[in-house]
C-alpha cells in the first residue's frame, strides 16, 4: 500500500492490489492523451494522500491495459470505480469534482 500517491495497475497486479485489497480501491481508468483525465489527476493525488490507510487510489492506463478496460466495459474516460471487497460499489464517468468524489468515497467506507 502506498501513501505517496496512486499506484499503477496492470493485469499482473490487478488481483493483488485491487480485488484482494483489504481497503476499498478507487480505480481511475485513464490515458495520457485524455484532457479530462489530466484535469482530475491532481484531485486523485490529493485523495491518495489525504485518505491513505482508508482507501487505495489506483490508475489503469487503458492504452496499456486494454483487457482490463474491456473487462469493465470502459467506453469513456476517465472512468472511476470504487471497488470494495472485490466488487464494484460505485462507478463514475468524467472529470468528477473532488466534493462529489469524496461523497461517493465516504459512502463506500
Amino acid at each position: 500500500m502506498s501513501s505517496e500517491g496512486p499506484i499503477h495497475i496492470t493485469s499482473d497486479n490487478w488481483q493483488s492490489e485491487v480485488i484482494d485489497s483489504k481497503l476499498p480501491v478507487l480505480v481511475d481508468f485513464w490515458a495520457k492523451w485524455c484532457g479530462p483525465c489530466r484535469t482530475i489527476a491532481p484531485v486523485l493525488d490529493e485523495i491518495a494522500t489525504e485518505m491513505a490507510g482508508k482507501i487505495k487510489v489506483a490508475k489503469v492506463d487503458v492504452d496499456q491495459n486494454q483487457e482490463l478496460a474491456a473487462q469493465f466495459s470502459v467506453r469513456s474516460i476517465p472512468m472511476l470505480l470504487i471497488i470494495k471487497d472485490g466488487i464494484v460499489a460505485e462507478q463514475m464517468v468524467g472529470a468528477v469534482s473532488k466534493l462529489d468524489l469524496m461523497g461517493k468515497i465516504n459512502a463506500s467506507l
